[in-house]
């Protein structure tokens, strides 16, 4: 294997004296794992921070052998880490993406999402010029693993130009007309997911993290992977600080 590819660092772990294992989301061939000699130097671990660009080189001489990887920095977002909740934002999506995608399976969408929802969160005044732009990143990795949510229309059969609720069980959206009287056992569908662009308040980006939490938890960090949801929690709670 010898793959030169730019990259986002999405995970660093400490592996023996002076090793990285590095997790780095690809363009073409998604989430890939490789090992960084002397990684945690003082020159390398600036370069090895979540959310930064990179220029990686990855070379291993077995497909089974974990691949040695070389970084060069073309962007970095380390200086975020000094803001909390920039920091706790990209805490989050990357973990998201080291952690809930498989290794070496090309998703194209999710490497262009994550480098534009980093990018809002480094370039924006505040939360709510990215929090929309996280929600829809989220609801595009449970697309990518096959639990996708179908907002397209009305699941009970209401009219789809006014739809409100998702539900719990199905994933499918449901009209106000016919939710409402369910509305307790529904979870809301904020309007910035059905009409493109639209702003969003503190309620509507609340209610948005509440649905794609709901089945993040439900259908991908189950058993060990939960622990990841940590992160979010984080994120969740500086945003509510702000409200």
């Amino acid at each position: 294997m010898q793959l030169r590819t730019s990259a986002i660092i999405c995970s660093m772990r400490a592996h023996g004296e002076h090793g990285a294992v590095v997790r780095a989301l690809t363009p073409a061939n998604g989430l890939l794992a490789g090992y960084v000699r002397g990684g945690r130097s003082r020159r390398l671990r600036p370069v090895l921070v979540p959310g930064n660009l990179v220029a990686a080189d990855f070379r291993a001489r077995t497909p089974e052998q974990l691949p040695g990887l070389t970084v060069e920095l073309n962007h970095s977002r380390a200086g975020l880490l000094a803001e909390p909740l920039a920091a706790s934002a990209i805490d989050w999506l990357t973990t998201l993406t080291a952690v809930g995608l498989a290794e070496g399976q090309p998703h194209a969408r999710l490497y262009d999402a994550l480098d534009g929802t980093l990018a809002a969160v480094e370039y924006a005044p505040s939360a709510r010029g990215w929090a929309t732009s996280a929600v829809r990143y989220e609801l595009l990795v449970m697309t990518e693993l096959g639990y996708a949510l179908d907002l397209s229309g009305c699941a009970a059969g209401g009219p789809s130009d006014d739809l409100a609720y998702v539900s719990p069980k199905s994933g499918a959206a449901v009209s106000r007309a016919a939710g409402e009287p369910y509305a307790d056992r529904l979870l809301r569908l904020p309007p910035f997911l059905v009409a493109g662009g639209e702003a969003a308040d503190w309620g509507d980006i609340l209610d948005g993290l509440k649905l794609t939490g709901y089945f993040l938890g439900r259908d991908i960090f189950v058993d060990r992977r939960r622990d990841a949801l940590d992160a979010r929690e984080r994120l969740i709670d500086r945003i509510r600080r702000l409200v």
